[in-house]
């Protein structure tokens, strides 16, 4: 593998559970997972190392269970238990391409995967091994967000891309103003006073304070992950200390 083309060395991606459901972003789709699988195998065989935070949306998601009548932190911890399904599905995937991985988990379910343990996921990184961390902070009350932007500071991970349906970051959403303006660039501080909802300000705090740079993209155009991989400044939004 050749690493020398890519920007990265070692990267976050970050998943919504919707990006491995059906058209309307429920269940699991085994063909949304592939595509998934896809994109990741295209990025690693550059010798990037790659490393993944699954959200549980397509399954469930403790907030809207809470709003339900469902305890918040029930529903908190049956959304993390809904990132471990998506991660163990996004294994397998990806295993028959022929890529080795690891499911590292924050709640502890030794017969399902791996529990988090830092040196062990850089080494697994360091063996060309594609890390999945499942189940969240293990905490409730934080986001997949947060937890993509603490594991990616743990394992000193170069930049965190955030795969999304909209091609980045706009002033206003683009699905109800065709006027909206998409930024280039932002720095962590617009993206908080912003309130522009792509992620929580725990989580742009966390890169901000530790300068990982974030990256939003379409990840539903085949090839983008790859592209940004290689350089294209032309795809999303950058997220990082100064702004354009």
């Amino acid at each position: 593998m050749n690493s020398t083309q890519a920007t990265y060395k070692r990267i976050l991606v970050k998943l919504s559970g919707e990006a491995l459901g059906n058209e309307t972003g429920s269940g699991i789709s085994p063909e949304a997972i592939q595509k998934v699988a896809t994109e990741i195998k295209q990025v690693r065989n550059l010798g990037v190392e790659v490393s993944v935070v699954v959200g549980g949306g397509n399954i469930f998601r403790g907030f809207a269970g809470s709003q339900k009548g469902i305890e918040r932190v029930t529903g908190d911890q049956m959304g993390m238990l809904a990132t471990v399904i998506n991660a163990l599905a996004l294994q397998d995937s990806l295993e028959k391409f022929g890529i080795p991985t690891r499911v590292q988990t924050a709640i502890p379910m030794a017969q399902v995967a791996e529990p988090f343990i830092r040196r062990r996921a850089i080494r697994h990184l360091e063996k060309g091994r594609v890390v999945i961390f499942g189940g969240g902070t293990g905490n409730p009350f934080f986001s997949t967000d947060t937890a993509a932007a603490l594991r990616a500071n743990e394992i000193g991970a170069h930049a965190i891309l955030k795969a999304t349906k909209v091609d980045g970051i706009y002033d206003s959403d683009p699905r109800k103003n065709t006027n909206a303006k998409r930024f280039s660039t932002i720095s962590y501080e617009q993206a908080i006073n912003l309130r522009l909802g792509v992620m929580d300000a725990a989580a742009f705090s966390l890169c901000w304070e530790n300068k990982i740079p974030i990256i939003v993209f379409n990840a539903f155009v085949a090839g983008n992950l790859k592209r940004i991989i290689l350089g294209d400044t032309d795809l999303g939004t950058l997220v990082c200390c100064q702004s354009s």
